[in-house]
């Protein structure tokens, strides 16, 4: 048995290969290319006075409404963006109180959980 990592669109995978002694000689595994870096989102120009919170995707999905704009005060749990996930439409709050500092996303973005979708100083 060999176990690999593999990650499929920013999604990592532990599998398991059963050797069953038959077929072919063992050939190296191809090693995997890093991932292609993606555009900058339209609004990259927001992102140069990014701030030190990270407000990030709990899931992925497609950016549906953003609700704040950079430099907007919010308080702790105020939506700052909606994502739709599975056909739902969630909210992505500020985790603390502070001012948005940058908006990394544009509706209409995929995103993948765990991307940065905006940031905020306090």
């Amino acid at each position: 048995m060999k176990s690999y990592t593999i990650t499929v669109n920013g999604n990592v995978y532990d599998v398991t290969v059963e050797e069953n002694g038959q077929g072919a000689a063992p050939v190296a595994a191809p090693r995997a290319a890093a991932p292609a870096p993606k555009a900058a989102p339209a609004k990259a120009a927001a992102s140069a006075g990014a701030g030190s919170i990270k407000i990030e995707a709990g899931a992925s999905g497609k950016v549906f409404k953003i609700e704040a704009s950079v430099g907007a005060s919010v308080k702790r749990g105020d939506t700052v963006l909606v994502l739709e996930i599975m056909k739902m439409e969630t909210p992505v709050v500020a985790p603390e109180d502070g001012t948005v500092a940058s908006i990394d996303v544009a509706v209409g973005d995929a995103v993948e959980a765990g991307a940065v979708l905006a940031t905020m100083n306090n």
